[in-house]
């Protein structure tokens, strides 16, 4: 049995193939440019505004603000990335329903790839705000003996993003196709319903997870900055 995108095989030469992976997630960054396009082309800040401008706003207010509660800074520098994230992988999960069509976030080497860019995304945002040294001074505090295992840190929680994501998003697909087998009408329907409101909430997740792990850098600066000024104040007295 085939369950996961990477298994569809659609065009294979030589050493290469094109797989539903890449086909679906192709697709889907298409689509979402040219809806995006299209609705942000005609924005208005009269009080009557379109269907289409109010939902967007809904979603940028609504992610805005989970970022500024776990950050408690302005969420501008951190909206256009972690909003991506949430937007790709909720389309593609509530996409799931649409017959024929396999979830590219049921493929590990997709989810590898959205924690491997958050992976990245936590050094950037940190070295936004501090010094190279200073960054890579924190994997060797309180000892120097916790460097490998700081290390070991940042590649499992990197680790764990991929593969949860994948793994709750390739079992819903797995159930629902057992299920269509076995109880092929009412049921099947309701489970692609839960399948929905899953693949919501993994999204939710995934971008929040991703946002924790940059603030908890962005906390980390603050801290040490906040160590120095005291430090320096105090040489000042003396």
């Amino acid at each position: 049995m085939k369950f996961s995108p990477d298994q569809f095989i659609f065009i294979e030469w030589g050493w290469g193939h094109l797989n539903a992976t890449i086909v679906f997630t192709w697709c889907e960054m298409i689509v979402l440019v040219l809806v995006s396009r299209l609705i942000t082309k005609n924005l208005s800040s009269d009080v009557s505004i379109s269907r289409w401008q109010n939902v967007l706003e809904i979603l940028v207010t609504g992610i805005a603000g989970q970022i500024e509660a776990i950050t408690r800074q302005k969420p501008a520098p951190f909206l256009p990335f972690v909003g991506t994230l949430f937007i790709f992988i909720l389309f593609s999960n509530l996409l799931s329903v649409v017959p024929y069509y396999h979830p590219p976030t049921a493929s590990l080497s997709t989810t590898s790839a959205l924690a491997f860019c958050v992976f990245v995304a936590v050094p950037v945002y940190g070295l936004s705000t501090r010094s190279l040294g200073s960054y890579l001074k924190q994997y060797i505090e309180p000892t120097f003996f916790m460097l490998p295992f700081n290390i070991i840190g940042d590649l499992s929680r990197t680790l764990a993003l991929a593969v949860r994501l994948y793994g709750n998003i390739l079992s819903g697909s797995i159930i629902n196709y057992v299920l269509l087998l076995i109880i092929p009408f009412i049921l099947p329907v309701i489970m692609s319903a839960l399948g929905v409101l899953t693949g919501a909430i993994q999204a939710y997740i995934f971008a929040m997870l991703a946002m924790i792990f940059i603030a908890s850098v962005l906390k980390n600066n603050e801290l040490e900055n906040g160590s120095t000024d005291k430090s320096e104040t105090t040489s000042e007295k003396f």
